[in-house]
């Protein structure tokens, strides 16, 4: 049998993309939905997906559907897990690339497109979804944790500028857990993450709470540190 032959034998699949867009309003970790415009399941919760061209990467086909039904662009994004169960879409089998993506949403609330009906929802607190996307999620958020044991990819979610409460704050949403606000700062200070400013938040207190960057420069040597800040690393793996 020839290898053209052998290429015609093989049951073609449709290959999606799957976007869970995490954001941070500066209290909560929330997720970007759209409302489905087609049939099954038109008009209810969904993730911002769509099918990859002929012409395209997945990667290339992510960073497009993204762009089309938020206007989003340029922004982190990642691929963690395929899924691909053959009865995990009703109208034909379907295998989808799942990625996930980090924004501040105070910083792009302006350019989200309203077209597609895009509104953020708590992580904690989110409608049911089409198909498999609600384990979409939970996946995403097991690859979040993950990730942010041991890099500073929820830096992502922040502005260039933050105090140490917001960042308490992101860790503990994204941790699911809670921080002794003393422990929580001293530990990131002794990571050697931050440089501090000069500035003060004086936005809920007199008092006030100093600003902090990430010190980019030197990120790389200390990024072991973040584990120090994680209860119990280990049943991220």
């Amino acid at each position: 049998m020839t290898k053209e032959k052998r290429y015609q034998r093989i049951t073609k699949f449709t290959v999606a993309v799957d976007c869970i867009v995490f954001g941070f309003d500066g209290t909560r970790l929330k997720i970007l939905l759209v409302k489905r415009g087609l049939e099954p399941e038109k008009g209810k919760w969904s993730l911002m997906g769509g099918f990859v061209n002929e012409d395209e990467s997945a990667d290339t086909a992510a960073n497009r559907i993204l762009k089309k039904l938020t206007g989003l662009e340029g922004i982190y994004l990642e691929q963690f897990y395929t899924f691909s169960s053959p009865d995990r879409d009703p109208v034909q089998r379907t295998i989808s690339i799942a990625y996930f993506a980090l924004i501040d949403i105070n910083e792009y609330k302006e350019s989200i497109n309203t077209d597609f009906e895009a509104e953020w929802f708590p992580i904690k607190d989110f409608p049911n979804l089409i198909f498999d996307h609600n384990e979409m999620v939970l996946q995403a958020q097991k690859k979040l944790q993950y990730k942010a044991a041991s890099h500073t990819i929820l830096f992502e979610l922040l502005p260039e500028k933050f105090t140490l409460p917001l960042l308490q704050s992101l860790f503990e949403d994204v941790f699911n857990t809670s921080f002794d606000k003393g422990n929580f700062s001293r530990k990131m200070l002794s990571t050697k993450l931050l440089i501090k400013q000069k500035e003060k938040d004086k936005s809920n207190s007199k008092k006030g709470a100093y600003y902090y960057k990430l010190d980019k420069k030197h990120y790389q040597d200390n990024l072991h540190k973040i584990l120090k800040l994680i209860p119990n690393p280990n049943h991220l793996l």
